[in-house]
């Protein structure tokens, strides 16, 4: 049985981790480790784009000679943003990750391949995209000693997947979870195309401790970080019973997403909107 990396109200309410959920000001968040010595390997910043309310995230070993970095979830309008905060920082960019096909923007991930040689995308291979490399769940990917562990966790999409920081005395703790659109803070992404299923959404199990950092893809009402054991307590979609929940999200009639009909075909392939095929006139 596959165990996958969401929400499920059966579990018991346990203590919980209080992190703040304001927005910053700035759109550069860094958010360090504990003091740690497996904690002081990762940098870590928190990035946003405003228009798609779209979080990106750096990560990097900078223990490392190489200062290997990656980024989750780019978006092509700030990949010169994400760029410059790099080579500032002195990190070799290896990765650029996608927690799935997004609908909303354009990814960064081709751009940054033609901007940095060698950098390799990733996605799922459940997602049908086009990438360097693909990844199924209990898949590692590595930069320098840390390491994100995939997990499977389809719901909102048909691939998506967490990225999930490493486990062990040598990996930050408390470990960080990707969550892409599966999670959001106090919600979930829309189950309403892309192969989305609200059964899948909901029949998932937490195997996460309380105090994992869930970090989104998306915010749009100024949080940045939760708690596994905030959400099991206060989101007010996933706390539900199963036959609650799927009538919530099945009449939340939200919009026809502005951005799909470009970002779609573009992220099928990529982010390479120059690869597309012509279109007739």
């Amino acid at each position: 049985m596959v165990h996958l990396l969401l929400l499920q109200p059966r579990f018991q309410q346990s203590r919980v981790l209080r992190h703040p959920l304001t927005r910053t000001p700035t759109l550069i968040r860094s958010v360090m480790g504990s003091s740690s010595s497996s904690s002081s390997k990762l940098l870590f910043r928190q990035l946003f784009e405003k228009e798609s309310s779209t979080y990106t995230y750096l990560l990097a070993d900078i223990s490392h000679p190489d200062k290997p970095a990656l980024l989750i979830d780019p978006v092509d309008k700030t990949v010169d943003r994400d760029l410059k905060l790099i080579s500032e920082l002195g990190l070799k960019l290896v990765y650029a990750m996608n927690t799935h096909v997004h609908a909303d923007h354009v990814t960064g991930t081709g751009l940054l391949k033609t901007k940095v040689p060698g950098v390799k995308s990733v996605i799922s291979k459940a997602s049908g995209s086009k990438a360097d490399k693909f990844v199924e769940h209990g898949e590692r990917v590595s930069i320098g000693d840390l390491y994100l562990e995939v997990r499977a966790t389809p719901g909102h999409t048909a691939g998506c997947v967490t990225y999930v920081t490493g486990e062990g005395a040598d990996q930050p703790q408390p470990r960080m979870a990707f969550t892409g659109d599966a999670v959001l803070i106090r919600g979930c992404g829309r189950t309403d195309f892309q192969g989305g299923c609200a059964d899948q959404l909901y029949e998932s199990i937490f195997t996460l401790p309380k105090d994992t950092l869930i970090y989104p893809a998306h915010d749009y009402k100024g949080f940045e970080v939760s708690t596994v054991g905030e959400e099991m307590q206060h989101n007010p979609r996933l706390t539900k019973d199963k036959e609650t929940f799927k009538t919530i999200m099945s009449n939340l009639n939200l919009a026809y997403p502005k951005m799909i009909d470009v970002a779609l075909p573009a992220n099928m392939v990529c982010g390479l909107q120059d690869l597309l095929p012509s279109q007739p006139n």
